[in-house]
């Protein structure tokens, strides 16, 4: 028995075998000697709040001994609920930044992904750029995810969620030399999405910090999309897709203006972005006709909004994007097959991935495909080495061996681990390996195992004489084998210690945020509210300055 010394609720010494008891056993101990309900009572250990967790850990294995202090106090159910909710956000906070730093690691050094899938960074025409260093590529990464899941947690309406990523994407792109970023308009745009979520939250003591973000995220769209967006419009031809999200930078300014005493400069900010708001509407008879060329509503909105309301600019509009995203799933496909091919040749030494475009200019060059990739791999991926070493007579024939060794080392691995399947379903291990070794689909395995007791002698008898010859064993060491491919692929394979869920969430947000345009397709059906509800009043003002609070919505 142990002793553990209670304080708080109640005091004392409990008795305890720190071996068999658990939490929810030592707090229902204490909730009964101090007379209040169980939920009611918090304790806490060496300075950390004690949680059930499963409730299945004992005592010792949350680092109790004996004389171990714990402070119990009441705190009411309401408040106890808070307290997890807090401490659940916490850690969930944790957990996002914890994955996008795994995700962005794995995918911007040229490693192999686990995933079938690879985490790019592209330009608004599709295409993959690489910006700057290994160091400010994976920050854009980071940055750019947790962005996507700032958005998506505004699109639920957590502002204050939203805010906590925001700002851990801030800090990843400041990681970022700023020559890096200072052409690409993300960063301006998550000014306008932090200061969005001050708005919403209703808290004027934000308004000195929203002034300073709205005035860089309007420096920083100005430095990437041009003066009068002339940058942007060449790149969009022509259209328009900039126009919601300067309504809402607008308003913003608008709104920081008035709360500042700043009326005239208010009152030209909300009227601009009124303007821009009627510009954004759609006519019900515009919508219905372009609908009717069986495009969906949402799309022919964005397309009549991006492009002025010019139907034809927009039909034209809506085809080359379905185009587009056409052209996505082709190359996501040829992606994640590039990938299995990139796992299938296994990784080199400092575990980077083969590099597909050197291979093809092997291969290009006459070096059979397999003989080539493994050349690459055990060279770090020089094509200089590589070549050298598939015109050297010694060297070829090394690798030769290599990829012989590894072919049959894998045949071995699967054989033997459909052998162990079939053994597990209840066939009799030498019944299960005559018939793996006559060969065949698994139906035609299967087959062999359910056939009559006479059949099955037959293949037995012709199996035999078959492989007598094949039974000796492979020789453990091949000369010039420096290194285990396999051991390289299980290394890829295993799960290492990663939060699979978040980084699966993490992920679904970069796809559906996979839209050069998604930044600036905005509902602004709330901005327009706004801008009618300071306008009013601007009106009633008559040149005094706000009050204390910002207007209720």
């Amino acid at each position: 028995m142990a002793k553990l010394k209670i304080a708080g609720t109640w005091s004392g010494v409990l008795e305890v075998e720190l071996e068999t008891w658990t939490l929810p056993m030592l707090r229902e101990e204490i909730a009964t000697r101090s007379n209040i309900g169980v939920d009611s009572i918090n304790l806490i250990c060496a300075g950390k709040i004690l949680k059930d967790g499963d409730g299945q850990e004992k005592l010792n294995q949350l680092g109790m001994k004996n004389n171990t202090r714990i402070l119990a106090n009441r705190i009411c159910a309401e408040e106890g609920k808070v307290l997890m909710a807090e401490e659940e956000r916490t850690s969930r906070l944790a957990r996002v930044k914890a994955a996008a730093t795994a995700l962005a690691s794995r995918h911007s050094d040229g490693s192999l992904p686990m995933e079938d899938f690879n985490i790019e960074v592209e330009d608004q025409s599709g295409k993959k750029v690489q910006l700057g260093s290994e160091t400010d590529q994976r920050a854009v990464m980071m940055g750019l995810m947790l962005h996507a899941n700032g958005k998506r947690l505004i699109r639920q309406k957590k502002y204050n969620d939203a805010l906590e990523v925001l700002s851990m994407g801030e800090e990843s792109f400041s990681i970022c030399d700023p020559k890096v970023i200072e052409l690409v308009d993300n960063v301006p745009i998550l000014q306008i999405d932090m200061v969005w979520c001050y708005f919403m939250i209703r808290d004027i003591r934000w308004l000195s910090e929203a002034g300073k973000r709205l005035e860089m995220a309007r420096a920083g769209i100005e430095r990437s999309h041009g003066k009068d967006s002339l940058r942007l419009r060449l790149l969009q031809g022509g259209c328009y897709p900039e126009l919601a999200l300067h309504l809402r930078l607008e308003l913003l300014e608008g709104v920081v203006a008035y709360h500042s005493g700043k009326l005239d400069k208010a009152r030209d900010a909300l009227t601009s972005a009124k303007a821009k708001f009627i510009r954004l509407q759609v006519s019900d008879e515009t919508l219905s006709f372009v609908m009717s060329m069986g495009f969906k509503e949402r799309d022919v909105k964005r397309a009549l909004r991006m492009n002025n309301q010019d139907v034809g600019r927009a039909v034209d509009f809506l085809e080359e994007e379905k185009a587009k995203k056409q052209r996505k799933r082709e190359e996501d496909i040829s992606r994640r097959n590039e990938i299995m091919e990139q796992k299938h040749y296994g990784l080199t030494p400092l575990k980077k991935a083969v590099d597909l475009q050197k291979l093809k200019d092997l291969v290009s060059l006459g070096f059979e495909k397999e003989l080539a990739a493994e050349a690459l791999r055990r060279n770090e991926n020089d094509f200089d080495k590589a070549l050298n070493d598939l015109t050297n007579p010694e060297a070829n024939s090394d690798i030769q061996v290599h990829i012989e060794t590894r072919k049959t080392k894998r045949q071995r691995q699967s054989k033997e681990s459909q052998i162990e399947n079939l053994v597990r379903m209840g066939f009799e291990r030498s019944r299960v390996v005559a018939a793996v070794e006559a060969g065949g689909s698994l139906d035609q395995i299967v087959e062999r195992l359910t056939a009559q007791p006479e059949e099955i002698m037959q293949i037995e008898a012709s199996l035999t004489a078959n492989t007598a010859s094949s039974s000796a064993p492979l020789p453990d060491d091949i000369p010039g084998q420096t290194e285990d491919v396999e051991g390289l692929l299980e290394d890829l394979g295993k799960e290492e210690e990663r939060d699979v869920e978040m980084e699966d969430e993490l992920s679904a947000d970069i796809a559906k945020a996979d839209d050069a345009l998604a930044d600036y397709d905005i509902e602004v059906n709330i901005e327009g509210e706004a801008i009618t509800e300071y306008l009013s009043l601007l009106e009633s003002a008559a040149g005094s300055s706000s009050g204390q609070k910002l207007p209720s919505q």
